[in-house]
């Protein structure tokens, strides 16, 4: 794969500032740059890989929230507390910022390169051209799903418009989600495998446009199985028509990034746990606990053992945890797969859509399949992925995690779901907000807005709070308050 050290530095520099009247002051207008379309693709795919895969407390605490670690000195967002470091603002800048708004740029520049005066040629470079766009468009409906996911209600139809709209509206999470499946359908019909795209420039596929039309349908399905509970977005016919389609049907097929040995285009986690010489995190008994009484084989995966035994610690609760389970050891012993810098980051994945396909079964949508088989395959492509074999994964299907379905599904699905979401927190806690299970508690000593509960969404940016205030206003009333157990339109259970 083309090596993204260079262009990733640069494309840091060139776009770290968004401030209109700051970048203005930037410009050279005695030699005027212009960015390619395919750097700003592969700057927004990395940021947005970044973010979802990153641990840095200031912007990426949804393993915290899921328990799936918990935090030894500063114990904040263990407690459910994101307002000390700003976590909603970098979050949602994030997004907008260094994602949506590159994205957006990405698809002007493609929209505007002319075509070749002969018609036969300028007919080939109009499906190169309309598989570009499609591929933008697709981590477009990727990005803002989760912001949906995360916030609820957002600006939708006004945002990324600072000109004519510096102050943007919100618009309705289910409306928004009803313009998304429209996008991503209108993105499908214009792929063309049998043309090219991106090429290197596209971090995530190289290129491959028979990669982004199997990543689409299985965005469709995923989409359509968080919520599956809301009727009125027609959820089974979106995903059996994506099924229908070809979703992913193999570990190839995962959409992820690979990171390199060098900093600053390592995994972001070699850089939160390793580089940064601080072991704030260890492993959660929330979490260990349940892998100990199912016997888990990738527990040795996932954690260090201490002398055979894997302890988990207190759920955000302070103190001296050296003798609990860590994610590195700063001493030099053993360590986990995660602190490796070449980690790849993943977006969408093979375990993940069997995971929904086994949902999809149960919910009584036609998949071609059978929700075990489903179930099956996915435990035992996290199993594989994480370092065990085939041969791990049938003995722990048979002997500790068989499925039985029926009334006990969204509990056996939720908790398998849960494990191999391990590393992957903001999949975690969606699963965990769509099927409540497994069964999480907030811990006594939570924040006092936390409400006692483990959070059901992010609270708005406090910026949004105090430069859009209105809107906010509007918005915080129209979800039922701006609170972080207020449930997303598609959380009903």
């Amino acid at each position: 794969m083309k090596k993204i050290l260079i262009l990733i530095g640069i494309l840091s520099i060139t776009f770290g500032c968004t401030d209109d009247n700051l970048t203005s002051m930037n410009v050279d207008t005695k030699n005027p740059t212009a960015v390619p379309a395919g750097a700003l693709l592969g700057n927004a795919e990395k940021n947005l890989i970044d973010q979802m895969v990153n641990t840095n407390v200031n912007s990426n605490v949804f393993r915290l929230f899921v328990q799936q670690w918990t935090e030894t000195t500063y114990l904040d967002e263990s407690r459910y507390d994101i307002l000390q470091r700003n976590v909603p603002d970098n979050h949602w800048r994030t997004l907008y910022r260094d994602v949506l708004r590159d994205l957006k740029e990405a698809s002007a520049i493609v929209s505007a390169e002319p075509l070749n005066a002969d018609p036969l040629k300028a007919a080939i470079e109009l499906k190169v051209k309309n598989n570009k766009l499609a591929i933008i468009e697709l981590l477009n409906v990727y990005t803002y799903s989760v912001l949906v996911d995360t916030f609820g209600n957002i600006p939708y139809t006004q945002a990324l418009q600072s000109d004519k709209f510096p102050s943007p509206t919100y618009d309705d999470a289910q409306t928004i989600y009803a313009d998304l499946f429209i996008r991503l359908d209108a993105a499908l019909l214009k792929l063309d495998s049998a043309n090219k795209s991106f090429g290197d420039q596209d971090f995530i596929y190289q290129g491959n446009v028979a990669k982004w039309e199997k990543f689409a349908n299985s965005l469709k399905l995923k989409m359509a199985i968080t919520v599956a509970d809301v009727a009125e977005l027609n959820p089974k016919s979106k995903a059996e028509a994506a099924i229908a389609a070809g979703v992913f049907t193999a570990s190839t097929d995962n959409a992820t990034l690979q990171y390199l040995e060098t900093s600053p285009n390592t995994n972001p986690l070699y850089e939160d746990l390793v580089i940064s010489g601080r072991y704030d995190f260890v492993a959660a008994d929330t979490f260990v606990d349940r892998l100990n009484t199912l016997n888990d084989p990738r527990r040795q995966y996932f954690y260090i053992d201490i002398e055979g035994v894997y302890i988990g610690c207190p759920y955000a609760e302070g103190g001296d945890f050296e003798n609990f389970s860590s994610a590195g050891d700063p001493t030099g012993g053993p360590t986990t797969r995660l602190l490796e810098p070449t980690l790849e980051g993943i977006l969408l994945d093979y375990t993940e859509v069997q995971f929904y396909l086994a949902e999809a079964t149960e919910r009584g949508y036609t998949t071609g399949g059978t929700a075990k088989s489903f179930y099956d395959n996915a435990v035992t492509s996290s199993i594989v992925y994480w370092g065990g074999t085939v041969s791990d994964a049938t003995t722990y299907l048979t002997n500790d995690a068989p499925y039985t379905g029926g009334v006990n599904w969204k509990k056996e699905i939720g908790t398998q779901a849960s494990i191999a979401f391990y590393n992957r927190g903001f999949e975690a806690w969606t699963s965990y907000r769509k099927l409540d299970f497994p069964v999480l508690d907030a811990p006594a000593n939570a924040a006092t807005a936390a409400e006692g509960v483990v959070p059901r969404r992010f609270t708005y940016p406090v910026n949004e709070q105090t430069l859009n205030k209105a809107n906010y206003s509007t918005a915080a009333t129209a979800i039922g308050g701006d609170k972080l157990k207020t449930k997303l339109f598609w959380d009903k259970n």
